[in-house]
């Protein structure tokens, strides 16, 4: 287990984003690894000029997933990964501090499932919708496009050498973020396209409130990556929350204990990134790589 505890800036605010965890580094070429960094950097550059300017955390962590979920080398939106008939199902949620939450899966219809998610929060009474309608997103102002938008060469490609049994199944790749503003407001968002070959209509952790996606102002935001059904069996999100608030818990404590009392005895794997009320910021993981970025004393950090 890696676990990067980074001391709170003296900003105001924290933002730390992930683009999933896994072990497949080691295999890319230096142009992949670049396709990485710059998408990471770039969603974190977005989120940051948000906080900076007094912006809530909600939008800081929906705009930061909004172009990762646009960029294909990430497994959200365009490019995400293939269910086992060829197709993108889409999950998304978005959780503020102060207990409201909203959340997609199966998503089809939005372009960015995250916003998706946001207008459940705030324009419904539901916390999960299931399929929502191509009708729905539309009433609601979102950027409707064809199923087709979210395949790609790579993942068809991808999809077929697994099916052939040349390639293993990845379980890893969900994108979230987490942040803190100037008004001491957590927010958490998470989008993925799920895992490759999974069967049609299987929901991972990340819509699962307590599960892949948490946050309550006071405490901590959570987004979390890697083997879903062991997050949703180890509600791993809401373990690192309960924790820090009812045993008082150290944020990179919680963290590395739900890690080995929740995944490493499932034999599962995956990665964590966790903001507390006071700023400081954790990213954890047990697989072999994570991918995130973060601001350590006013430096921008890339992890691949």
């Amino acid at each position: 287990m890696r676990v990067f505890d980074i001391p709170a800036g003296d900003t105001g605010y924290a933002l730390v984003l992930h683009g999933g965890a896994g072990g497949r580094v080691k295999e890319f070429t230096a142009e992949e690894q670049q396709a990485y960094s710059v998408g990471l950097s770039a969603a974190f550059n977005v989120g940051q000029r948000v906080l900076e300017a007094g912006g809530t955390a909600l939008d800081a962590v929906c705009l930061t997933v909004e172009q990762l979920e646009n960029n294909p080398v990430f497994n959200a939106g365009c490019g995400a990964a293939l269910t086992a008939k060829g197709e993108a199902e889409l999950d998304a949620a978005v959780m503020t501090g102060n207990g409201s939450a909203g959340a997609v899966a199966v998503s089809r219809h939005a372009k960015n499932p995250i916003f998706l998610a946001r207008k459940v929060l705030e324009e419904s009474e539901h916390v999960l919708l299931v399929s929502p309608s191509e009708a729905l997103v539309s009433s609601w102002g979102l950027e409707v496009v064809e199923p087709s938008y979210f395949v790609t060469d790579s993942r068809q490609r991808q999809l077929e050498a697994v099916q052939s049994k040349q390639l293993a199944g990845s379980r890893h790749g969900t994108v979230g973020a987490v942040a803190l503003d100037k008004q001491g407001n957590l927010a958490a968002a998470t989008s993925t396209g799920g895992m490759v070959n999974q069967h049609e209509g299987r929901v991972g952790d990340t819509p699962i409130i307590g599960a892949g996606t948490y946050a309550r102002d006071g405490v901590v935001a959570v987004s979390c990556t890697g083997t879903g059904e062991a997050f949703l069996e180890g509600a791993v999100a809401h373990e690192i929350y309960a924790r820090m608030r009812y045993a008082g818990t150290t944020l990179p404590e919680a963290v590395s204990a739900t890690i080995t009392a929740e995944l490493d005895t499932r034999d599962a794997d995956g990665g964590i990134i966790a903001v507390g009320a006071d700023g400081r910021i954790v990213v954890a993981h047990n697989s072999q790589d994570m991918f995130a970025a973060y601001c350590d004393a006013g430096n921008l950090v890339i992890l691949t």
